[in-house]
């Protein structure tokens, strides 16, 4: 089945766009139910019969995607199973844990079941990402599959945050805490938006109430719609890429062999070695609780979730105008406008673009280890913008002249990466990507594992 270009038919703008969204809805001749013929697709063709061989290749998946949709399938029953026994009502939230742990048969179990899985299913997707990028499986005509794969990202993002209070104790309480103080730091908005968050102006009952419904309800309903339709998305792009060598033609799907039974085994086996890895961790690490919450008694380090640690690592180093909203803003339409960049040629299939992709990605990788650690450092101890220059505002020299030292380096270094190695745009683009990636790990690292007492830097045993 050939892949649908809307770009290849004379339609205006919005046209384009809506046939590329749905292209089974563009109109043929003599054909009265294009909408009929949509619906046909999804719900009867959703797997196609036969698929090429060489996507059966473990390396090029990973079995990442298959993996994402067991996590949810378990997120959802053993949420279903916690709502039975869960009040979210601040007095009787903690309480009602507490009973599902001692109580409830295998409650424990339940609960820690489903928190291992939350956090696997953010790792899992977020790797699955990294592979569809690092295999040019976002370029065309697959797209708008990249962009519902990152609103299913954030989405999951939002899923693990809003459940994140639902125990409601220390831990979660002052996490949420901090996560929603950072929205005050929004121009205009951002007061009024921590309170529609919020439910009011401090973390209460409204605010439990908020996050129950968005954890339970909305956001798993979007899933439930944005799922099936990413599946569908990726037979009608044409289906995985064909794993090739940065030598081979693009092209080649070599020979097909039938999805049943040779990819349904697949998936199955990968999902029970899951199962039994999740079954494994669930016994033998128990979700944390600490005790219940008091908001008259901050813990000292006062951290957000791992997740949202790198951006509270960004706050210690730039004004937080540009921690909150520009710098993730940026990064946020980088990675939205990233297929619709200019290319060299098509590199589907190919891992790292090339043999050239693959060494620049390495020299990125080993930049970043070296100059971000140093980077904090250097904040830390050295460079200090606002007492060098207090005539200006702190916004300037604590956010725009640092984001602007920032955003020359990675100049820079595309530059030198360019010029150094011959590169073609995709494989520049790819430096810069993994350069960034490694960068906002370390600083989530250091924020985890780094910040003690008052956030100051030490080691991680004297944390």
């Amino acid at each position: 089945m050939q892949p649908f270009n809307a770009t290849a038919d004379r339609y205006n703008i919005v046209q384009r766009i809506w046939y590329s969204i749905f292209p089974g809805t563009r109109r043929k001749p003599g054909d009265r139910q294009p909408y009929f013929r949509l619906f046909n697709s999804l719900v009867l063709h959703f797997r196609p019969r036969a698929i090429p061989e060489r996507t059966l290749k473990f390396t090029l998946t990973w079995g990442l995607g298959g993996m994402a949709v067991v996590l949810v399938a378990v997120l959802f029953a053993t949420g279903l199973m916690m709502k039975l026994v869960y009040q979210p009502v601040p007095v009787r939230a903690y309480a009602s844990i507490i009973y599902l742990q001692n109580t409830v048969l295998f409650g424990q179990l339940i609960r820690n079941l489903h928190h291992w899985s939350g956090n696997a299913l953010l790792l899992i997707v977020f790797l699955h990402l990294l592979r569809v990028f690092f295999t040019g499986a976002f370029q065309a005509p697959r797209q708008f599959n990249w962009i519902i794969g990152l609103l299913m990202f954030f989405l999951i993002l939002g899923s693990n945050f809003s459940g994140y209070l639902l125990p409601w104790d220390q831990l979660a309480y002052w996490a949420i805490t901090i996560c929603t103080g950072m929205l005050e730091y929004i121009p205009v908005i951002g007061g009024g938006l921590q309170r529609v968050v919020r439910g009011g102006v401090d973390i209460g009952p409204a605010t439990l109430s908020n996050f129950y419904a968005i954890h339970t309800a909305v956001i798993p309903a979007c899933l439930l719609i944005l799922m099936p339709f990413h599946f569908w998305r990726v037979r009608k792009s044409g289906g995985l890429v064909i794993p090739r060598s940065p030598r081979e033609a693009p092209g080649n799907r070599g020979e097909s062999v039938a999805a049943i039974p040779n990819l349904i085994m697949r998936e199955v086996v990968v999902a029970l070695v899951l199962v039994a890895v999740l079954m494994v961790g669930a016994v033998a690490l128990n979700a944390p609780l600490e005790a219940e919450a008091n908001p008259g008694l901050s813990p000292n380090p006062t951290k957000a979730p791992w997740y949202f640690a790198g951006i509270q690592e960004l706050l210690l180093h730039f004004h937080p105008l540009f921690a909150v909203m520009v710098i993730p803003l940026v990064v946020l339409a980088g990675l939205s406008f990233l297929p619709y960049l200019r290319y060299d040629g098509d590199t589907a299939g190919v891992w790292f673009c090339s043999d050239c992709g693959r060494k620049m990605s390495l020299v990125a990788v080993i930049v970043a280890l070296i100059v971000t650690p140093l980077g904090i450092l250097a904040d830390e101890y050295i460079i200090d913008f606002a007492v060098w220059l207090p005539s200006i505002p702190p916004v300037l020299s604590n956010g725009l002249i640092p984001a602007a030292l920032a955003m020359a380096s990675m100049i820079g270094f595309y530059w030198l990466m360019k010029k150094k190695y011959t590169a073609t745009n995709n494989e520049t683009i790819q430096a810069v990507f993994v350069l960034l990636l490694v960068a906002f790990i370390i600083l989530t690292v250091t924020c985890v594992w780094f910040r003690g007492s008052g956030m100051a830097l030490m080691w991680p045993w004297e944390v």
